[in-house]
């Protein structure tokens, strides 16, 4: 289960030395997990089925800088989905050099009680089959 977009630095996003700024990072991987949502679990299902993701924990390890000049690219990939917490890995990078990893660990949430909900059986079902393909 694995995310990859292009990343475009905006003139916003940098301090006076030109640098992007380190808060970046974390909204880039908002905007990863958005994609991966898009993709397997949309919004509009979870809607229906009254929950919704609800992070726990973002950790970000910061490699080297970026400038408004770069052009990185973003990778998110499922490194654990169980019955009910998941977690994600993060990973900024130029050609040939890493600037940014990162980790997000979750839940879902039931919106209607409030309280951690199972996690969904598709995605579940789904992070399964990729662990098999993997170990063929």
């Amino acid at each position: 289960m694995l995310i990859e977009a292009d990343i475009r630095i905006k003139a916003y996003e940098i301090d006076s030395l030109g640098i992007v700024s380190n808060i970046e990072y974390i909204r880039w991987f908002e905007d990863l997990r958005h994609l991966f949502l898009d993709k397997y679990y949309p919004y509009d299902r979870m809607v229906r089925h009254k929950i919704s993701p609800v992070l726990l924990k973002t950790e970000a390890e910061y490699k080297s800088a970026l400038t408004i000049h770069d052009a990185p690219r973003g990778r998110l990939w499922v490194t654990s989905f169980g019955a009910f917490k998941w977690e994600m890995a993060f990973e900024i990078a130029t050609e040939g050099k890493i600037h940014c990893l990162g980790k997000q660990k979750g839940c879902f949430l039931d919106l209607e009680t409030q309280r951690p909900a199972p996690s969904p059986a598709i995605l579940l079902d789904r992070f399964q089959e990729e662990l098999k393909s993997l170990s063929r």
